[in-house]
């Protein structure tokens, strides 16, 4: 670690950035001095006198009982950084107050010099601090690492110099194995326990795991050959796209006028309404984008609030709604209208053909008939289904097993109090696989938090009822998502090396290695996971506190799910920045995806695809379903994207279709019944009510626990 101070002569294996300090006392000769050094220190500046070893009593505070405890020669075993850590953490915890330890954290910001602005860049930011940080590193011709660090808050500044003490002229090794986790003792009590400012640690840490890894990478000529992601980056100047697919992708972001005035005019005579899923190509949802500004009645969203969104576009008049989305989408939409009165409003898909799903495809299949009976053999059962299935999945269910639908923003609270209501049930969730996995996961992970921790996740349950529920938790092994099963293995190793330390968001519904690196990211305010309607604002929530703070920053978002969100995200964080003084402010969007996940257009620009005058080499999407790969995450879901602008225009324009000519795009109501003989429209929306019902009193609905308890009486 880099300190101003007068030394005796270094030793050879000295850092090469020795010389860094650009303003070196004219009284004394300035060089760097590394925490884990034996080098002994001689006349300093007055600032940095006392090196004493911590006091036994730490009341005395004027006494600058404040150390760098002497520490054992760097040749030692790996156990050197744990030693260290123990002798940091002993100090903080000697200090019971946290004005206190606010001083020991102010003492330790003392003792580094500032960095030289040529050092103060955009790729030695640490991300995700509360102030402005930045990190820089060295290895050293003697296999150690060497570390220097600045901040604009003397807080911060402190933390950094801590963690220095720890890691400097620690080997590469020592520095990977060490574990935020690790750290948590140096958080207790600090600063009133302020949790963005002691997420410091972390990130701080995340960052120099992140160069220790390029750099023994470069020493040993084993670079990855990884290319950056695509992404775009926004500024209240305007939109960067990096890459071919990103470039595509912005092209949409800027609809022609012509394309716009067209579709709001057609809406507004004929009085339609637009509910359209997140996923959509961008094509669309730019233009839709637009629209809304001009005809209220136009909806992007997951696909909880299509419905409720479609309700309130037939009670103010509308007499047509459109839905893009895939076919349970709209048997939603038009069951839900139904349940509310709106009979008589017409609901219209964007093809004729069928517009499946993954997941609600799974949940059809024999498997999952299989899965409930099973569950229906072992009362008291509650089978939590994933609102991404057909409502004739829902129905069918529901007279197996008692049903409630969840989305992936309210699952884990719709287990939990369920589990609450009736401490002895047994839960079966499917369909899919990968949520199911990752539910019971963050379930394990609740069992290492405290009683209190748990009650702030859920009031009514404790580290007892937690272990008692995991053996009677289910889930379904066979569903997952096409889209959401590519963010595997590969795409992982690419994230943990180029942005570890970006802001990493994911769906629920992603693989198990992507949920645990968002997880360990959630854990330091660095990440999310759960529904795109919670990526969405999360994203809007670290932007908003980067125009507050208001200085120069560059936000980096990783996203964790299909790319069509990203015309939302545009919309909101372009918002965002237009309101903002701070021209400074950088978001960048990155996009987890291959070469592969592509659909290319031909080289010869006669044949490419134009979007106005310009000819894209490369557009997001799929044709036939080629869009995914799993080797590099996926572009989009070939499902979505079968709902075109064209469609949407030419169904609207033909509306009222009086000689039927678009029949097959009609949202049929089911009219077949269930085993039971009863409606399915009818059955298959109880599940959904009962969502309903829990969304809006948190707690499932007396009629559902009836239904439960009823099982169990009739073994």
């Amino acid at each position: 670690m880099a300190l101003a101070l007068s030394v005796a002569p270094t030793s050879s294996s000295s850092s090469s950035l020795l010389s860094r300090n650009p303003n070196p006392s004219p009284n004394f000769r300035t060089t760097h001095l590394n925490f884990g050094s034996q080098r002994r220190i001689y006349t300093i500046n007055p600032l940095l006198r006392s090196f004493k070893c911590l006091q036994s009593s730490s009341k005395d505070l004027n006494a600058s009982p404040f150390s760098i405890s002497a520490i054992a020669s760097s040749s030692q075993t790996t156990k050197l950084v744990p030693h260290k850590l123990q002798r940091l953490v002993k100090e903080f915890k000697s200090l019971t107050e946290p004005i206190d330890r606010l001083k020991w954290v102010l003492h330790y910001a003392s003792l580094i010099p500032p960095m030289p602005e040529l050092s103060r860049t955009e790729s030695n930011r640490v991300m995700g601090c509360t102030a402005r940080v930045w990190l820089e590193a060295e290895l050293g011709q003697d296999g150690k690492m060497r570390f220097w660090a600045d901040s604009d808050s003397d807080v911060s500044k402190g933390m950094c110099s801590c963690l220095i003490q720890v890691l400097d002229e620690a080997s590469p090794e020592e520095v990977m194995e060490l574990k935020t986790e690790d750290l948590a003792e140096l958080n207790v009590g600090l600063l009133g326990g302020e949790r963005s400012r002691v997420n410091t640690w972390y990130n701080v840490l995340v960052s120099m795991q992140k160069k220790t890894r390029r750099l023994v990478a470069e020493r040993e000529g084993k670079v990855p050959s990884f290319e950056p992601f695509p992404s775009l980056v926004l500024t209240a100047h305007g939109i960067e796209a990096k890459g071919s697919f990103a470039q595509a992708q912005a092209k949409y972001l800027f609809p022609e006028k012509s394309r716009v005035e067209e579709l709001v005019n057609v809406l507004k005579e004929k009085k339609i309404g637009v509910v359209a899923h997140f996923y959509m190509d961008p094509e669309v949802q730019g233009v839709l984008t637009a629209a809304q500004k001009h005809w209220p009645h136009i909806s992007i969203s997951d696909s909880l609030i299509m419905a409720d969104s479609a309700v309130t576009m037939a009670k103010a008049g509308c007499q047509f709604i459109t839905v893009l989305g895939v076919d349970f989408m709209s048997e939603n939409v038009r069951a839900i209208l139904d349940q509310a009165g709106f009979e008589e409003v017409g609901v219209y898909r964007m093809s004729d053909e069928t517009i499946g799903c993954s997941l609600a495809d799974a949940a059809s299949a024999p498997a999952y008939l299989n899965y409930l009976e099973a569950a229906s053999r072992s009362p008291p059962s509650l089978h939590v289904v994933y609102i991404n299935t057909s409502l004739e999945t829902k129905a069918f269910a529901h007279e197996l097993v008692p049903t409630i639908t969840c989305t992936s923003s309210n699952v884990v609270q719709t287990i939990l109090q369920a589990f609450a209501q009736m401490p002895e049930l047994t839960v079966w969730y499917g369909p899919d696989s990968y949520m199911g996995a990752n539910i019971v996961k963050l379930f394990q992970q609740m069992t290492l938090m405290t009683d209190e921790e748990i009650a702030n996740i859920h009031p009514k349950h404790s580290l007892e009822s937690i272990k008692s529920l995991l053996p009677r938790l289910h889930y379904f092994q066979e569903g997952t998502c096409i889209v959401h099963h590519l963010f595997g293995h590969e795409v992982v190793e690419r994230i943990k090396y180029m942005y570890c330390d970006a802001f990493l968001t994911a769906h629920l519904e992603v693989p198990g290695e992507m949920f645990s690196l968002a997880m360990e990211a959630k854990k330091r305010e660095m990440g999310v996971v759960g529904s795109t309607q919670n990526i969405l604002d999360f994203i809007k929530q670290k932007v908003q506190e980067a125009v507050d703070r208001n200085v120069d920053d560059h936000l980096q978002f990783v996203l964790g799910t299909e790319s069509g969100m990203v015309t939302s995200i545009v919309a909101v964080i372009r918002s965002l920045l237009g309101s903002s003084a701070n021209s400074n402010l950088k978001v960048e969007v990155v996009f987890p995806v291959s070469s592969d996940s592509m659909t290319k257009t031909s080289s010869d620009s006669s044949n490419s695809i134009k979007v106005g005058d310009v000819a894209l080499p490369v557009v997001p999407g799929v044709a036939g379903g080629e869009g995914c790969s799993i080797h590099g995450g996926c572009a989009s879901c070939p499902y979505m994207k079968m709902n075109s602008l064209s469609s949407l225009l030419k169904v609207c324009h033909k509306l009222p279709d009086l000689e039927n000519v678009y029949g097959g795009f009609i949202a049929e109501r089911f009219k077949r019944q269930t085993p039971q003989g009863k409606l399915i429209a009818d059955v298959g929306c109880e599940p959904i009510l009962h969502m309903r019902h829990f969304q809006a009193n948190k707690e499932l609905p007396e009629k559902l626990v009836h239904q439960v308890l009823s099982c169990e009486s009739k073994r």
